[in-house]
């Protein structure tokens, strides 16, 4: 399956607002997409990984980024991009914020899913439906109600129960990294960064799973469809409505003839 035909499949089942998001990590000496942005050299500023992917989603460009291209620090480090010092690895950056020592920011860095010190050399985010690249993950933003029609579609195969591991921070770890190391997909909930300077809405959520399960997603999308789960929600009101009592006297003076008391 090509990226345009599964952008086709998630566009009929979900109907989100915003582009799914092809993302690819380059190796080490690996060209860049032809026509891809770099956000320093074509924009003129360093931004958040989630802001790339905001771009992406939004505006359906395709952004190639390095460490140069970046300004989140939370970012380089976990992306290898720059090394993890001890200042950083100690918990510096969550203690007092997100953390209330630290030890428990220490806890932070380690939970935070995390590359090798220039494992990649760049990471490549695009529309799905336009992308020239075949992507390693695909992310795709929505409601609660079209995350879930994702959950459903990875679950349809084997059943049981769908399980997710969150932080709260550093939430371009959660939607690059985790799918690239577990090989599963994965539920995110935007952090602070991610709806602050990659304007992620208060109704929205991100899965995220690796392309190579394409088939396997959207034949879960088809087969939970055909199960009666559907986006929009089928909302059950085949009932009828109780109205006021001066509406059913109405109602009741029609049916004994219309006449006046």
């Amino acid at each position: 399956m090509d990226t345009a035909t599964l952008a086709k499949h998630l566009e009929q089942h979900l109907r989100v607002a915003t582009f799914p998001v092809g993302i690819l990590p380059l190796a080490p000496g690996e060209p860049l997409p032809a026509k891809a942005k770099r956000p320093g050299k074509d924009l003129h500023v360093q931004v958040a990984i989630c802001q790339a992917i905001s771009f992406a989603r939004r505006y359906g460009w395709t952004l190639a980024f390095s460490g140069e291209d970046i300004s989140c620090p939370i970012a380089k480090a976990a992306f290898g991009f720059e090394d993890r010092i001890d200042y950083y690895a100690r918990g510096s950056l969550a203690e007092g914020m997100y953390a209330s020592c630290a030890e428990a920011g220490k806890a932070f860095e380690d939970a935070l899913p995390r590359l090798g010190r220039s494992e990649i050399s760049a990471v490549v985010a695009g529309p799905l439906a336009r992308i020239t690249y075949t992507p390693e993950t695909v992310v795709v933003y929505g409601n609660p109600a079209q995350v879930l029609r994702l959950v459903n579609a990875a679950l349809f195969e084997k059943g049981g129960s769908f399980k997710a591991e969150f932080t709260g921070r550093g939430d371009c770890a959660d939607l690059i990294i985790r799918p690239r190391q577990l090989k599963e997909p994965q539920l995110i909930l935007p952090c602070a960064g991610d709806r602050i300077f990659g304007l992620a809405a208060d109704d929205e959520m991100a899965f995220a799973f690796p392309f190579a399960q394409a088939e396997r997603m959207v034949k879960g999308l088809e087969g939970t469809h055909a199960g009666g789960l559907r986006y929009p929600v089928p909302l059950y009101h085949r009932f009828t409505a109780e109205y006021p009592p001066a509406y059913q006297e109405l109602e009741r003076r029609w049916r004994e003839g219309g006449g006046e008391p």
